[in-house]
């Protein structure tokens, strides 16, 4: 999958590992639903732990990316929700350890709550 990087100097330089914005290239838009860190095997949350949250939240996604006949590569959103923005910057160390780039867009968004108690939950839009 060949995605074009927009990017401008007329607005802010991402913070993170993201881009301002992706062009998708020709190919079926595939919409991913949220993701917490939930054990596909248990339905329970991983830990209590933030990083192991995102961990598993990742590894969630990827596998529904797969399923969906993707790779990480075909990502060309993220939706990024955390009840505490203080941890902002292990999510960009591990979007920046897993994630190939050019990085996708990406939104991130401070919420009071999430499902069962999750801490991190991720979305995603890919093209394949």
């Amino acid at each position: 999958m060949s995605k074009q990087i927009i990017h401008t100097a007329k607005a802010p330089a991402a913070v993170g590992p993201y881009s301002q914005a992706v062009q998708a290239p020709t190919g079926k838009m595939i919409f991913l639903s949220g993701q917490i860190g939930l054990v596909p095997s248990t339905g329970e949350m991983v830990s209590d732990k933030f990083e192991d949250q995102v961990k598993q939240a990742f590894s969630n996604m990827q596998a529904v990316i797969e399923a969906a006949g993707g790779s990480l590569e075909n990502i060309i959103k993220l939706n990024l929700f955390l009840t505490d923005l203080g941890q902002f910057g292990i999510v960009n160390a591990l979007m920046a350890e897993r994630l190939p780039q050019p990085f996708p867009a990406r939104s991130t968004v401070g919420v009071s709550s999430l499902p069962k108690g999750a801490q991190f939950e991720i979305e995603a839009i890919i093209v394949v």
